[in-house]
């Protein structure tokens, strides 16, 4: 699969405070990588950085094709209509609207309303269509369904999903984990400004074995034990002779391998 977005050493400081500190990382054509890290681990520059929205102090970024960008913290001015934004953005990029993905994401139904009236998942599927504008061969995604009740979230998975079959490349930020485990192929996690993992979800999850918790309920309250033998551990516990009036076991989730990492966790 050819890389579609290649970065070497990437570093950034704001002052004497280094954000990124070597960045290298690939993004493969076709498709969709999460690229995860709490706050302060330099997120959010990166993707400023690979957008040319954010100048960077050394390094180099190489993009094959062309890019859309849905921000967070976008917003219109308030009286703006929706089709009244796809037409000037459309003229920006000195093309013609897309009728077959305004129709997708149900844009052309807004059409009576001014931006300001817009629900959070209108104003979510507004400015996915906005970033769509002119076909780009990349779109950055950052936290597009935060804020969205779950049949919004399922309307957006499914159109984010239909443009990786279009052979998009998709570059998702999200704190979402189920989200980031059910739409991506790859993950990509920032640990004070360096990469600390990059994989499949299957090899995020392989990371810290065949682990499990298991939560018993007792008389006393909840315990929470770790393990990779289930079997052994709950014999052990079994053998302490207490009483226990529920059992749940779970295999490790995706946030708690996450924090693993973040954490720096062997």
């Amino acid at each position: 699969m050819d890389n579609i977005i290649e970065i070497r050493d990437l570093q950034k400081s704001y002052g004497a405070n280094a954000v990124l500190k070597g960045i290298n990382l690939t993004v493969r054509k076709g498709e969709i990588l999460a690229l995860l890290g709490v706050n302060g681990a330099g997120k959010t520059t990166t993707l400023e950085c690979i957008e040319g929205l954010r100048a960077y102090d050394s390094g180099t970024i190489t993009i094959n094709g062309k890019i859309g960008i849905q921000l967070q913290s976008s917003s219109l001015q308030a009286h703006i209509r929706p089709m009244e934004a796809v037409k000037l953005f459309a003229k920006w990029n000195k093309t013609a609207p897309d009728n077959e993905i305004l129709n997708a994401l149900k844009i052309p139904e807004l059409s009576t309303k001014k931006y300001a009236d817009l629900s959070t998942g209108q104003k979510r599927r507004l400015h996915l269509a906005l970033a769509l504008i002119g076909n780009p061969d990349i779109i950055f995604l950052d936290e597009p369904t935060a804020g969205l009740d779950v049949e919004g979230r399922v309307s957006l998975h499914e159109q984010i999903r239909a443009l990786k079959s279009q052979g998009k490349t998709i570059i998702l930020a999200s704190h979402d984990m189920a989200e980031v485990e059910h739409l991506c192929d790859r993950i990509a996690v920032l640990r004070e400004g360096k990469i600390a993992f990059v994989g499949t979800v299957d090899e995020f999850t392989a990371i810290g074995g065949n682990r499990h918790i298991i939560r018993i309920k007792t008389a006393d309250g909840q315990k929470e034990y770790q393990t990779e033998n289930i079997t052994k551990t709950l014999l052990e516990i079994l053998q302490e002779g207490i009483y226990i009036s529920d059992i749940q076991t779970d295999r490790l989730s995706l946030e708690q391998h996450f924090i693993d990492i973040v954490r720096g966790a062997e």
